[in-house]
């Protein structure tokens, strides 16, 4: 999954659609993402003590990840992410490669 916590996100489809929000967790088997403010559910929740009252609670409930597309943090643009492999110059170690995201658009590093 490219997306990951932490990203901002615009909401593609759905009854969000539009909406701009803060990744707050990724769940790669079920292919799904966490998305602050998005897809609110209401709950109702019984009093746990004598005497409390119940209550209702707006919660976030996860979404597919293809209705999310991914905003850069450089253009500002919603864009798609694709990966370079660069040398890594901090290690001491004989070629080791690692992997960065980057933004399709601008081309700059995520």
């Amino acid at each position: 999954m490219k997306i990951k916590k932490g990203d901002t996100v615009l909401i593609i489809s759905g009854k969000d659609r539009g909406k701009k929000g803060k990744v707050l967790e990724v769940f790669p088997k079920e292919n799904r993402l966490l998305v602050e403010g998005v897809n609110l559910r209401k709950k109702h929740m019984k009093p746990k003590r004598e005497g409390e009252k119940g209550q209702t609670i707006e919660l976030s409930v996860p979404i597919h990840a293809s209705k999310a597309k991914f905003i850069c943090t450089r253009c500002q643009k919603t864009t798609r992410i694709g990966y370079v492999f660069k040398e890594d110059t901090l290690s001491n170690s004989k070629e080791k490669k690692k992997k960065f995201r980057v933004c399709k658009k601008c081309g700059k590093e995520v």
